[in-house]
């Protein structure tokens, strides 16, 4: 779909007030150039509404037309990472994770930004049955679990890592131990894991229903299906042989960049290489 200036200015603005954020959230969590009163947190779930609230609209716009649906690759990043903020934002309510603000803003600054620097041209078929909405609200769930868990990993070896050193700042010391951390994280890979399952699933067994064609042996069912087999190897190993700390750094990190490449990766070199 066309962008007016009007559009790509607000597109800009998102970015930047996620991009404020994260350098707030960096200077508090991180940095220890902030106090960590209590009190703030309720102040900063809210300041995350503005930039959330545009990002949806903007989201909006860029996905839905008169033709239908349109998700090219720009719109695909930016609704996953629409998601991951979403959940996440509702996950810190439950869980402490103060930390992850710093990784997860970044993210969708630059996410927010890409509907305006690829905009999808071509509506996608079938996007009028019920069929394809769910599998397309699964799949983009267990993306953004994947991401969030990928994230939850980085700011784990991050923590470790500083916990080592002897420098962790005393706005994170509140947060919960590694260990809690470890079994939140294999909890989020769970169930991205059965969601990524009922995605390959249902897009293998119903592809002429979804796609209006039958399933094929394509780029990105080799690594959608490699992702699965990473994902499951680290949930056997985790269950089997109780693996943790750097082995679940790298299986996560390897298992989500496949994941990447099999949806986001395909996407890309279609669209953007290739303009089809």
């Amino acid at each position: 779909m066309m962008q007016s200036s009007g559009v790509i200015l607000l597109h800009a603005l998102c970015a930047a007030l996620y991009g404020a954020l994260a350098v707030y959230f960096w200077r508090r969590h991180w940095s220890g150039a902030a106090g960590a009163a209590h009190s703030r947190r309720g102040l900063e779930h809210s300041a995350l509404l503005a930039p959330f609230l545009l990002h949806s609209m903007l989201l909006w716009n860029a996905m839905v037309g008169d033709s239908g649906l349109y998700l090219g690759v720009g719109n695909a990043i930016s609704l996953i990472l629409w998601l991951t903020v979403l959940i996440y934002g509702l996950g810190s309510y439950v869980y402490r994770l103060d930390g992850l603000h710093a990784l997860v803003m970044p993210a969708a600054a630059v996410a927010v930004l890409l509907p305006a620097a690829f905009p999808a041209t071509r509506a996608l078929a079938n996007t009028e049955t019920l069929a394809f909405k769910a599998h397309l609200l699964i799949s983009m769930l267990a993306y953004s679990l994947f991401t969030i868990a990928s994230l939850h990993v980085l700011l784990m070896a991050i923590l470790e890592k500083r916990l080592h050193a002897g420098a962790l700042p005393a706005p994170l010391s509140s947060m919960p131990p590694l260990l809690t951390l470890e079994t939140l994280l294999f909890r989020i890979i769970a169930a991205g894991f059965i969601l990524l399952t009922l995605t390959i699933a249902s897009g293998v067994l119903f592809s002429e229903e979804l796609f209006g064609k039958p399933a094929r042996f394509t780029h990105k069912t080799v690594f959608g299906v490699l992702s699965w087999l990473i994902f499951a190897a680290l949930l056997g190993g985790r269950w089997l042989y109780g693996w943790r700390g750097r082995t679940a750094v790298r299986w996560t990190l390897a298992g989500f960049l496949t994941l990447v490449l099999a949806y986001i990766g395909s996407k890309f070199v279609l669209e953007v290489l290739l303009g089809r």
